[in-house]
């Protein structure tokens, strides 16, 4: 999809047979030669010279794409790390929670940061967390390891949950996240009554 020219400096253009919005290719008059490609809101944008011919492109940019990727599962705890670290949560903060997770699985979340399922006890983390700072990371794997136990939110669990030293902070990166996204989508056009 051709977005338009801002300028004259760029052209916007999402890839076809990939989710819109999820790969942006910037065509700039101001790049001569070099391409760079990064994550920004949710998306991997990839900047390349406008004189860049369609072949260089279609071959260029599923490379800086995997580069992309690639980076971003180096820095991904796998399964096995997400369920020690909860193991090393629940030790130190909470003892008195003997039952751990069978699974802990990175999923696509849009609507929340975590859930927890205490009868067969599995946990799903949101993907949008896999960058995450450590102590946002933390503080959801201790808030859904806690429903292993206590299935809501009531008095028992906001006490054990008070004992995640950074809950503040992780609180605010979270919903200062969660702002950004918004802020990122695209505006609503309202109908004309």
């Amino acid at each position: 999809m051709t977005t338009g020219d801002f300028a004259g400096e760029f052209e916007e253009v999402t890839l076809p047979g990939v989710d819109e919005g999820e790969i942006l290719v910037i065509r700039s008059t101001r790049r001569k030669k070099s391409i760079s490609a990064y994550r920004q809101g949710g998306r991997i944008v990839i900047s390349i010279p406008a004189r860049l011919s369609k072949a260089d492109e279609r071959a260029i940019v599923p490379e800086m794409i995997a580069k992309i990727r690639s980076q971003e599962e180096s820095k991904t705890p796998g399964e096995a790390d997400l369920i020690a670290r909860i193991d090393q949560l629940l030790t130190e903060l909470a003892p008195e929670i003997t039952e751990r997770p069978i699974s802990v699985t990175w999923r696509a979340m849009r609507e929340r940061w975590g859930s927890c399922t205490s009868v067969d006890r599995t946990i799903r983390i949101s993907d949008r967390l896999k960058l995450a700072p450590a102590y946002a990371l933390d503080y959801v794997l201790f808030h859904e390891a806690i429903h292993l136990q206590y299935f809501d939110h009531g008095a028992e669990f906001t006490e054990v949950l008070a004992r995640f030293e950074d809950s503040e902070l992780a609180s605010a990166y979270l919903d200062g996240y969660e702002a950004a996204e918004r802020a990122l989508l695209a505006p609503v056009e309202l109908e004309k009554i």
